[in-house]
């Protein structure tokens, strides 16, 4: 999330550069931007997997060996031809025919935005998927539009980033230019912690992976990226598989798959509409499912569905004078279970009324619960979403459960464990993603998964710890002698503190203030024009030291909870529940009906009591500011 609004805000500008440079509509300008964000995106992971490469890379006749595509394929990523990349066309002379270019078909290159569409034929060149996606209309902008577009798109902030940045982009221009589509049937996009949430729940390892509602394609990046990290090759190890019905979300999905070097069959148009069609044949064959379905579409034909199949519980509530069902939730529900082979695994998000919902749709959720593949039941809090504020719920089948969960679900209610990100967003950082993962992985019996992790949480406080006086030392130089004598020997402290959690978090605490005090001691004592960088260090100093903090609360969270690696329930977070009893909760699969509410802390304050001082000092202040306003008229009928 760093500098994520900067960066909206100059791709808000450059689109409305664009707008106002070539009169189009919001579609026929919205795919050409972002063709040149991804372009710009390929650039960045092109030059960061060449240096991959280059390491260690043989030499011929005194020369290093030039990289070529065979190398980029190996590593699970899209190789850019020197025309293709974006510095090349960021570089261009400002009149085109100085450079004398050439397409890839030898005809000459008259404009900036001929040398665009050759870029953008290249890169399909390499990439079977991305044939006839990328859009090759850049002659209709000027040349000095583009140029403009380059210059605004080559800045680092992107790099920073990282992640599903074409889908963030993607629905960034939505809600700015055309909102009514971005809301249209419940469409949005699925934030990067949510999918990682899924992705973690469910850890894929191999087969055959489908995402019927696939839109910028977040679910097929993120389970790359796990499966790579997992010491394995994305593309050998799955197979990817999704429908799309609008042709723009399924052109970003294999724009963003490109990007990241992942292979799939995406279906798009009518024929990819899930309602009506399993574009792929793959009812029953699926090793994962994952998806963010549009929540409560209404107005589906029943008997088109119905006739689609894939309802191994039956249809949901139909309207039976237009024969539509008149929320489509429950369809999506079935679709999802009904995709799994015997050992499948599926997670979706959902909307938090689909939790309890009543009539068929209850009906529905009594099979599925009695089936035993109800896995674990999530609740996400508000503000997760980037245009929307509604809360959801994540659901997780499993058709392989181990004997002892068979007849239980695990119910979390991570309504109110969140980093909030700004005043509208919120997100689970990495150490909270593990945190809610090893919840899951003690349920299921993983007891060295969750030891893993508390082996990872002490190694980063370590590491953290022994790294803070190199990172110290900006702020050491630029203090005067005495302070910084008393500055190391507080970060000696620190670094001599045990294991303990609370004695280490105290230490760092006393040493931001301590760190503060330095600075402000330092200012009497240094030259002026040094305080500022002084001041700027200082913070940034206090800044690592906080995340340390951060950290170490995390740790804290989970081990007061769990203590060395054994499932309890908690309450307000977690409880495992037997099917008897969600049949004694009418089948609700809410979680905070099983977790119910944790205890609040006294806080040894008397409400009453705290009341009536609160109501003296109102009425003292109105007595004030009575006397304070009769002063201020006396003072105006004086100056008449």
């Amino acid at each position: 999330m760093i500098n994520i609004r900067k960066l909206e805000a100059e791709l808000w500008e450059s689109a409305d550069l664009l707008r106002q440079g070539s009169k189009l509509t919001s579609s026929q300008y919205c795919m050409p931007v972002l063709a040149l964000l991804f372009l710009r995106y390929a650039y960045s992971r092109y030059k960061m997997v060449e240096a991959e490469i280059l390491q260690g890379r043989p030499m011929r006749g005194g020369r290093v060996m030039p990289v070529e595509p065979s190398d980029f394929a190996a590593k699970s990523a899209l190789y850019l031809p020197r025309e293709a990349q974006f510095d090349y066309l960021v570089n261009l002379p400002d009149n085109i025919l100085d450079a004398h270019l050439k397409g890839k078909d030898g005809h000459d290159i008259n404009s900036l935005g001929e040398a665009v569409n050759n870029a953008m034929q290249l890169v399909e060149d390499q990439s079977e998927q991305l044939t006839g996606v990328l859009p090759k209309t850049y002659t209709m902008f000027a040349d000095d539009l583009l140029r403009e577009l380059l210059r605004i798109f080559n800045n680092k902030t992107i790099d920073e980033v990282g992640g599903d940045i074409i889908g963030r982009i993607y629905e960034y221009f939505l809600s700015k230019f055309a909102k009514a589509v971005a809301s249209d049937d419940g469409v949005f996009f699925t934030p990067k912690s949510l999918v990682k949430m899924l992705v973690n729940v469910l850890e894929p390892k191999q087969g055959v992976m489908l995402d019927p509602a696939c839109g910028s394609g977040g679910m097929f990046v993120q389970t790359g990226d796990f499966v790579n990290a997992a010491g394995m090759n994305a593309n050998s190890q799955m197979t990817f598989y999704g429908q799309e019905k609008v042709e723009y979300n399924a052109q970003l999905c294999l724009m963003n798959m490109a990007v990241h070097g992942l292979n799939g069959r995406i279906i798009s148009g009518d024929e990819a509409n899930t309602f009506y069609h399993d574009a792929h044949n793959l009812a029953g064959k699926c090793d994962y499912v994952m998806a963010n379905p549009p929540f409560n579409v209404d107005k589906v034909k029943a008997e088109s569905t119905f006739a689609a199949g894939r309802l191994p519980f039956g249809l949901p509530g139909v309207n039976a004078k237009k024969k539509e069902v008149s929320n489509a939730n429950y369809l999506w529900i079935s679709y999802f279970y009904a995709y799994l082979n015997d050992h499948g695994r599926a997670g979706f998000v959902m909307a938090s009324s689909a939790t309890d919902s009543a009539n068929k749709d209850r009906d529905i959720r009594e099979q599925l619960v009695r089936t035993g593949d109800v896995d674990v039941m999530m609740s996400v809090g508000n503000n997760f979403f980037y245009t929307l504020s509604l809360p959801c719920s994540l659901w997780f089948f499993d058709r392989a459960k181990r004997p002892e969960n068979r007849d239980k679900v695990l119910f979390i209610d991570a309504r109110n464990y969140y980093t909030v990100v700004d005043r509208t967003l919120n997100e689970w950082s990495e150490w909270q993603l593990r945190n809610l993962q090893a919840i899951v992985h003690l349920y299921r019996g993983e007891t060295e998964k969750y030891r893993q992790l508390l082996s990872d949480y002490d190694q980063a406080i370590d590491e953290a710890v022994a790294a803070l006086r190199e990172q110290g030392q900006a702020f050491g130089d630029l203090i005067d002698e005495d302070t910084a004598g008393h500055f190391w020997g507080i970060m000696g402290w620190i670094e001599n503190a045990g294991h303990d959690d609370t004695d280490k978090r105290k230490r760092i605490e006393d040493q931001i203030f301590q760190t503060k005090a330095c600075a402000k001691s330092a200012e009497h004592f240094i030259p002026k024009r040094n305080v500022k960088a002084m001041r700027l260090a200082g913070e940034a100093f206090c800044g690592v030291l906080q995340d340390i903090i951060t950290v170490i609360d995390e740790r804290s969270w989970l081990v007061e909870k769990f203590g060395e690696g054994e499932y309890q329930d908690v309450l307000g977070l977690c409880k495992v529940a037997t099917i008897q009893e969600i049949e004694e909760k009418n089948y609700s699969l809410t979680p905070g009906a099983y977790v119910g509410v944790a205890e609040q802390e006294d806080d040894g304050v008397d409400f009453h009591e705290r009341m009536t001082e609160i109501h003296d000092e109102l009425a003292r202040l109105n007595t004030e500011a009575n006397a304070l306003m009769t002063d201020i008229l006396k003072a105006w009928e004086d100056l008449k």
